[in-house]
């Protein structure tokens, strides 16, 4: 089964953009692992306003990767895109996840995300917290009711300040396995 990696970048206070939707503090001075983590990802699941954001700033550089665009107002994606639906969402996620292929990665939006880790579909975190306080703008976990724990795998910090967090989430314990005991 493939893996899907959430892989995004992460303000000291937990936003993934600013308070007018900026990402110019995201540092783009080095690869930060991308080469080596695109190599080994061959699909891209994200929201609409991801797909129009990657598209209206670099459409060239993820033409060579399949991207699944989670929408339920979205009508039109380019060839190597397909649109999913909050209908289709378990499903089709299962479907994908069990095709041949390389890593899956989860870029967001928020919602997306919150939705991945709350049916439990994340098989690792890769955050790349920044060293900048936004002091607003749009967290990346919401509407999340329960505790999710996490297991850190690794971590590295780059020149820069830029540290890169490396989760698996713990498994849940199932009561009810006590009973086929």
């Amino acid at each position: 089964m493939r893996k899907i990696i959430l892989n995004l970048a992460l303000s000291l206070d937990g936003y993934i953009e600013g308070p007018n939707g900026e990402y110019d503090w995201c540092f783009t001075d080095q690869d930060y692992g991308m080469t080596e983590f695109l190599g080994n990802t061959d699909a891209i699941f994200l929201g609409r306003k991801s797909y129009e954001m990657l598209m209206s700033a670099s459409p060239e550089v993820f033409s060579a990767i399949k991207m699944y665009v989670f929408s339920n107002t979205l009508k039109n994606v380019g060839d190597n895109a397909e649109i999913i639906t909050e209908a289709d969402f378990k499903t089709r996620i299962e479907e994908i996840r069990h095709q041949p292929g390389a890593n899956i990665w989860l870029f967001g939006g928020a919602e997306l995300v919150s939705a991945f880790l709350v049916n439990n579909m994340i098989n690792e975190l890769l955050i790349s917290v920044h060293p900048v306080i936004l002091g607003g703008g749009k967290p990346l976990f919401i509407n999340i009711k329960e505790r999710i724990d996490l297991t850190l795998i690794s971590s590295e910090q780059f020149s820069s300040g830029l540290v890169q967090l490396k989760y698996t989430l713990k498994p849940k314990f199932d009561m009810s396995m006590l009973d086929n005991m």
